[in-house]
């Protein structure tokens, strides 16, 4: 069978699927690059990749897409690791610089901004002072490994999962396993069974991984990410895309 081409985003959230794929025999039956999140979803929608973890927001740039694992990156509260960070409180940013490395987390700032917090700065687009906050009333998103250890860096932190979860009482998806064509039924329940042995060993993987002093890891992956593609994590999906087609 002609292995599937798989891209998955390089972040630490990622590592417990990561480990799964490569201590499973799922290893020998595809191509798998790792990629920022934002290049894992090009991949997808220039039919580079079969199958990719890729940001929610992604999902609207294909003409077709399925769900193809049990499993996803999301958080059911606060996540630790996507955030806006500003100089003041929310309701007075009137700049704000978007991640760069970012696609749903961007817009998930955005739907927040216009819906929950209903306010609406202006967003800069690959600021060349990107994590700099120049002024009193500036803000930006970050998500990822480069928020690690900055959550008490900042005058004002809002946890974006939290946020949702606050404004819609639903847990958060970010990124989920998509296909942009039908894969065979055979291979997707093999690959949800390698996603869910990298779960099941996630204590192994501990022992391979660099711990920091300034963010608890274990805890991280243990329990800010929540894994599993639950209904209620569908729903916020579903409910998500709908908000970015109204921005």
């Amino acid at each position: 069978m002609k292995k599937i081409r798989i891209s998955a985003v390089s972040y630490t959230n990622t590592k417990p699927f990561l480990y799964g794929i490569q201590h499973t025999d799922i290893i020998n039956k595809i191509e798998l690059s790792l990629d920022m999140p934002s290049d894992c979803a090009q991949k997808l929608i220039d039919d580079e990749a079969d199958i990719g973890l890729i940001p929610v927001a992604a999902i609207l740039s294909l003409p077709q897409w399925h769900l193809v694992s049990d499993y996803c990156i999301g958080a059911v509260g606060a996540v630790n690791s996507v955030f806006i960070f500003s100089n003041c409180p929310i309701e007075q940013v009137k700049t704000l610089q978007l991640d760069p490395e970012s696609r749903s987390s961007n817009n998930l700032a955005k739907v927040l901004l216009k819906n929950y917090w209903k306010i609406a700065p202006e967003f800069i687009v690959n600021a060349a002072n990107y994590g700099t906050l120049s002024n009193e009333n500036a803000a930006f998103v970050q998500i990822g490994d480069r928020t690690f250890g900055k959550a008490d860096k900042y005058p004002y932190v809002y946890d974006l999962a939290a946020e949702w979860t606050n404004f819609t009482g639903l847990p958060f998806t970010f990124a989920a396993w998509i296909a942009n064509k039908p894969i065979p039924e055979e291979f997707i329940a093999e690959f949800n069974q390698a996603l869910q042995y990298g779960l099941d060993h996630r204590n192994e993987l501990f022992e391979e991984m660099t711990m920091r002093s300034d963010f608890d890891l274990k805890d991280y992956l243990l329990h800010k990410i929540d894994y599993p593609l639950t209904q209620p994590k569908k729903e916020a999906l579903h409910l998500f895309l709908e908000y970015i087609k109204s921005l």
